[in-house]
């Protein structure tokens, strides 16, 4: 198990302000993954830095970034209209690879996403966009079907993880699946709901996600 690496504020060149986020590469880091907040949600989500940590022990870099601006924020908690602009948050998802690659700590490191909700779909029109810096997408509860003709384009391995009793999450899961060109798995986690709060199944996850980035994001980019 690596130890805990340390967090750097960072602030991508994307959008007019630039967009905030938590770096943190552990030491022989064999990926980095980015992760794709949906739903209103933020770097800060506790769901989503749970997965981190418990990748970063698994000796992956993580960015956890907001992809919505502060002033955006307030006006999709009015009217959730940007959370579903599944295009704006592909857009920003790309921005934000070609970042890394920039970076010194990042830049030879293999590339997955890791997106929730909305921010799967952004995750995969990410990964169709830069089919060559993404090695690999995992899911948690998310919305693929909103990348729509996006899907048969993805070449990285996916990963899609759905609760047990997220019944209408589980079918529009389904349906991306079937559209889907590149290898990939629909991993049914039993008992949770959409947001994995029932004990154990975010470790359930993590785990699923830390096999998922292990097993694709070998060797440098």
């Amino acid at each position: 198990m690596a130890s805990e690496s340390v967090l750097l504020p960072v602030r991508t060149p994307i959008g007019e302000a630039g967009l905030d986020g938590d770096l943190a590469v552990p030491e022989g880091a064999s990926g980095i993954v980015l992760f794709a907040h949906g739903s209103g949600s933020s770097r800060l989500s506790p769901r989503n830095q749970a997965v981190a940590r418990a990748l970063r022990n698994r000796g992956l870099g993580t960015l956890l970034l907001d992809l919505l601006t502060a002033a955006e924020e307030e006006v999709d908690a009015q009217t959730a209209e940007m959370r579903f602009d599944v295009a704006m948050l592909g857009d920003r998802l790309m921005t934000a690879v070609d970042w890394l690659g920039r970076q010194p700590l990042t830049a030879d490191l293999p590339i997955g996403l890791f997106g929730a909700s909305t921010g799967a779909a952004g995750a995969l029109l990410a990964a169709a966009g830069r089919p060559a810096e993404v090695r690999a997408v995992v899911s948690r509860g998310g919305r693929p079907d909103l990348a729509s003709e996006a899907l048969s384009l993805v070449q990285a391995p996916t990963l899609l993880i759905v609760g047990g009793r997220d019944e209408p999450v589980i079918a529009m899961n389904a349906e991306a699946a079937r559209e889907l060109r590149a290898p990939h798995h629909l991993e049914i986690v039993e008992g949770a709901t959409h947001l994995f709060e029932e004990p154990g199944a975010l470790d359930r996850v993590a785990e699923l996600a830390g096999d998922w980035f292990t097993r694709h994001l070998g060797g440098a980019r």
